[in-house]
C-alpha cells in the first residue's frame, strides 16, 4: 500500500470547513483594514494574529480525549462562575457595564467563556442521567440551576446580549437531551407573559431605549435609532457589488458606529455589497453545517450534545449580529464570529470550533478513551 505524501495528522482535519473559515477571516482582515483608513493598525494585524493564535490553541484542544473533557466540566464551570462572582467584587467598569477583569496584560471577560462552559457542563450532565429521567424534573431543574446561575450574575452586570446566549446555548442542549418539546412552548408562553412586566421593571433605562429603537428606529435617527439607521444606509447603499474595496463613505466619514466591531458587516456590505454578504452567510453556511454534522455522527450522547450545543452557540452569534445590523433584532453588543475585531469573542468562538474538532476526531478515531 502507498503512503501518502501529506502527514496524516494534517490530511485527517476537516478542510471543506477550514479552507472557508481561512478565507472568512481574511475577509474580516481587510474590512478591518478599510475600517481604519488603509492601515494594519490597530484592527486588521491584530485580526489576523489573534485568529493564528487561537487556531493553534483549537488545533491543541481537538487533541484533547474525550474522558478529559468529561472530567473538566464541573471543573471549568465552577472555575467561570467563581470568575463572575469576581467580577461583581473587583471587576473593572466600562461604558457603564462592569463586565471585565483586569490581569495586567489583557482585560478578560469571563462572561464570554460561560458560553461554551455551560454546554460542556449541560453535556456532561445528561450524560450521567438514565435517559428515563430526562423528561422528568431530575433533568430540568439541576440544568435550570446550572443555567440560571451565571445568566443572573451576567445580568447583573448588566449584559443582556450575553445572558441571552448563555440561556440560548443551555437551552438547545437541553432540547436535544430530550426534554419534551412542550415544556419548551411553555416556557415560551411564560416568558411572552412576563416580557412586559419585565421591560418596565427589570431592564435598564439603556436596554428599553435599544428595544423601542427596535421596534421604531425612525423616531429619534439622531440619537437613540443613529446606530441602526447609519448601519441600514451602508449595507443599502452597497448595491450588488459594492462601492470597492476602500471606498466606503459611511465608515470613513465615521457615520458608521463601532464600523470595526458590532457593526462589520454593515462595513464591509457597503464596500463589497449583496455579493460580499453571500459570501459570508455561505461560509457561515459550511461551517454550521459541519458543525452539526459532526454531532449526527457523534459515537455517544456526551460528544453529540457537546458538537451540537457548540454550534448553537456560534450559531447564536451569527444570527443576532446579522439580524441586528439589519434592524430585525435589538443592538445588544454581540459582534459577528471570525469577522469583528475583538480577543475575547475570537476565544470563545475558537474554544467553540476547537471543541468541535475534538468530537470530529473522536468520530475518526471511534476509540472508547479517545
Amino acid at each position: 500500500m502507498s503512503r501518502s505524501i501529506v502527514p496524516e495528522a494534517i490530511s485527517r482535519q476537516p478542510w471543506q470547513m477550514l479552507v472557508p473559515l481561512f478565507a472568512l477571516v481574511s475577509l474580516g482582515g481587510a474590512v478591518l483594514y478599510s475600517a481604519a483608513g488603509g492601515s494594519l493598525h490597530p484592527y486588521a494585524l491584530s485580526h489576523v494574529l489573534r485568529f493564528c493564535i487561537f487556531l493553534v490553541m483549537a488545533a491543541v484542544i481537538s487533541r484533547v480525549s474525550r474522558n478529559l473533557f468529561r472530567l473538566a466540566a464541573y471543573p471549568v464551570y465552577g472555575t467561570i462562575l467563581l470568575l463572575l462572582v469576581l467580577v461583581e467584587l473587583i471587576g473593572a467598569v466600562g461604558g457603564g457595564s462592569q463586565r471585565w477583569l483586569n490581569l495586567g496584560f489583557m482585560s478578560l471577560q469571563p462572561s464570554e467563556l460561560m458560553k461554551p462552559a455551560i454546554v460542556l457542563v449541560l453535556a456532561r450532565f445528561y450524560e450521567t442521567l438514565p435517559h428515563a429521567m430526562t423528561a422528568s424534573w431530575r433533568g430540568l431543574v439541576p440544568a435550570g440551576v446550572l443555567i440560571g446561575l451565571p445568566a443572573l450574575f451576567v445580568m447583573i452586570q448588566p449584559d443582556l446580549g450575553t445572558a441571552l446566549a448563555i440561556c440560548f446555548g443551555g437551552a438547545v442542549t437541553m432540547f436535544l437531551a430530550g426534554l419534551p418539546l412542550w415544556w419548551f412552548l411553555s416556557a415560551g408562553a411564560a416568558l411572552m407573559v412576563i416580557a412586559p412586566i419585565a421591560f418596565f421593571t427589570l431592564l435598564h433605562d439603556y436596554q428599553r431605549n435599544r428595544v423601542l429603537t427596535f421596534l421604531d428606529p425612525e423616531s429619534d435617527p439622531l440619537g437613540t435609532g443613529y446606530h441602526i439607521t447609519q448601519s441600514k444606509i451602508a449595507i443599502g447603499s452597497g448595491g450588488i457589488f459594492g462601492k470597492g474595496f476602500g471606498n466606503g463613505t459611511q465608515s470613513h466619514l465615521q457615520y458608521l458606529p463601532e464600523p470595526h466591531t458590532d457593526f462589520v458587516f454593515a462595513t464591509m456590505s457597503e464596500e463589497w455589497g449583496l455579493m460580499g454578504g453571500f459570501f459570508v452567510l455561505f461560509v457561515f453556511t459550511v461551517v454550521l453545517s459541519w458543525g452539526m454534522g459532526v454531532a449526527r455522527r457523534a459515537p455517544d450522547r456526551f460528544s453529540s450534545l457537546l458538537a451540537a450545543g457548540m454550534t448553537a452557540t456560534m450559531f447564536f452569534y451569527v444570527m443576532i449580529n446579522l439580524m441586528m445590523v439589519m434592524g430585525l433584532a435589538p443592538v445588544v453588543g454581540i459582534p459577528l464570529p471570525f469577522m469583528s475585531h475583538g480577543g475575547t469573542s475570537m476565544l470563545t468562538n475558537m474554544i467553540c470550533l476547537g471543541t468541535i474538532m475534538a468530537v470530529n476526531r473522536w468520530n475518526q478515531s471511534r476509540g472508547p478513551l479517545r
